[in-house]
């Protein structure tokens, strides 16, 4: 069966992510995956692959981990979804705003763009202002038109409904400043990632232990921000939503000693099953209360399966196991050996000025480059392609618990003899070696 052909006659897109879609990935990728179990996974034809995408960075603990999903399953056992809140959402919550410092109160939801909108609503509502400032160089917030709007795929959404989110650049305190000048006494809050393979600057990512401590002279750049929307009454959000459950189990904003003042999580919480939180203060979660009376009201979130009692038990078994496992410092210590393994291998051929993983151990991104120094995508969906040659699915990377020492060999192996080809391409032509169309930037104008 055509599996591709039936998937984008049933679905737009072919896949209900854009990021899962077929020009995503080189020819050779399999356009349909079966199961997944522990860092692998399976083509209905039986092909195995050593995955590094983990469910769009979901996964963090394993595919099918058997104790999360046995907690799942007894809820399951006992109804999925009630008439009124379960004593496992109840359980959720407080394993949730006990996990966060600084937080009171959370709601749950079923994606990252409901609770990042909702965090967004939240402060304009409690501020009376109306505009957001957002980074330019941070991919995806939400699937809201606030959002997308500011992205070129900008057909099918008015202009003003993303009028009113601004942007500045990451790294540079005095783009975000401008803003304030410019909309003063206007602006309801920022949101970004504290992470992403860019690094805020002034901060020391290199241990799982956390940032170095900084004097008050040389904040980093998440501090500053934090100083910037203080000063100017604006609500500080930080996105979560990767950095979760990876920097930290408290988050990258536990690794980095920082308080937000509205927090949102997802992906790896739960590990795999739907689950995100918008998470801080009693005082800005209650205007979307209902005891208040008198005032008026903020209608928040409100979803029927926000609170799936499958997705709730899981997400405090994977905190267990986290607890127990310390997952996190897994995750930094097999990061950290891939990382300079690949980059070694890299040096080795002579291509590290080509080639190179780029971040950090648990937030790191393989730039491919031509001769002249810019980057290629055409190289990037070449590597992938002779990845998955030998066995490994990397779109990006995302290592989970269940990569160990014989996934770390696996992948160095297959670096090696994926950057033999790489390197051949580079110094004759990438016609003789790339086989099918070179991947696409998922926010582009047209297909």
């Amino acid at each position: 069966m055509n599996y591709s052909t039936k998937l984008n006659a049933l679905i737009p897109g072919g896949a209900h992510t854009y990021s899962r879609g077929d020009d995503q990935y080189p020819s050779n990728a399999p356009s349909i995956l079966e199961k997944g179990k522990g860092a692998y996974v399976w083509a209905p034809s039986g092909e195995k692959y050593l995955d590094y995408g983990m469910a769009l960075r979901a996964v963090t603990l394993g595919y099918a981990n058997d104790a999360v999903n046995a907690a799942a399953i007894r809820e399951m056992e006992k109804g999925i979804n009630l008439t009124r809140a379960t004593t496992v959402e109840l359980e959720a919550a407080q394993t949730m705003v006990d996990l966060v410092r600084g937080a009171d109160m959370v709601k749950f939801a079923k994606n990252g763009s409901n609770v990042t909108t909702a965090a967004v609503k939240i402060a304009r509502a409690y501020t009376g202002k109306k505009y957001v400032c957002i980074p330019r160089q941070h991919p995806f917030f939400s699937f809201d038109d606030w959002f997308i709007g500011t992205t070129p795929v900008k057909k099918g959404i008015p202009a003003e409904h993303y009028a009113t989110t601004l942007v500045f650049d990451y790294n540079d305190i005095a783009s975000l400043e401008k803003l304030f000048d410019e909309y003063h006494g206007e602006i309801a809050a920022v949101l970004m990632e504290p992470a992403t393979s860019l690094l805020p600057s002034g901060a020391d990512c290199t241990e799982a232990a956390g940032a170095r401590n900084l004097s008050p002279t040389e904040l980093n750049f998440l501090q500053k921000v934090r100083n910037v929307c203080t000063r100017h009454g604006a609500i500080f959000i930080l996105d979560e939503m990767i950095t979760g459950f990876r920097w930290h189990l408290s988050g990258a904003q536990a690794y980095f000693d920082l308080q937000p003042d509205l927090s949102t999580f997802g992906k790896g919480m739960a590990n795999g099953f739907a689950v995100a939180a918008l998470v801080g203060p009693k005082e800005l979660m209650d205007v979307g209360g209902i005891h208040e009376q008198g005032t008026e009201r903020t209608f928040l979130v409100s979803t029927t399966h926000g609170a799936e009692m499958t997705g709730m038990g899981a997400f405090i078994e994977t905190v267990k196991i986290y607890r127990h496992e310390k997952v996190a410092d897994h995750l930094w210590q097999f990061g950290r050996r891939m990382f300079d393994g690949i980059n070694a291998i890299s040096e080795r051929l002579g291509l590290r000025a080509y080639f190179y993983m780029d971040g950090n151990a648990v937030s790191m991104n393989y730039i491919t480059k031509d001769l002249s120094g810019n980057v290629s995508l055409a190289l990037r969906t070449l590597f992938s392609q002779e990845m998955i040659k030998n066995g490994v699915l990397i779109p990006w990377v995302a290592p989970s618990f269940a990569h160990g020492e014989a996934e770390l060999q696996h992948t160095l192996q297959a670096t090696e003899a994926a950057l033999a080809v790489y390197k051949k391409a580079l110094e004759g032509s990438i016609g003789d070696y790339l086989k099918g169309p070179v991947i696409k930037p998922v926010f582009r104008q047209f297909n």
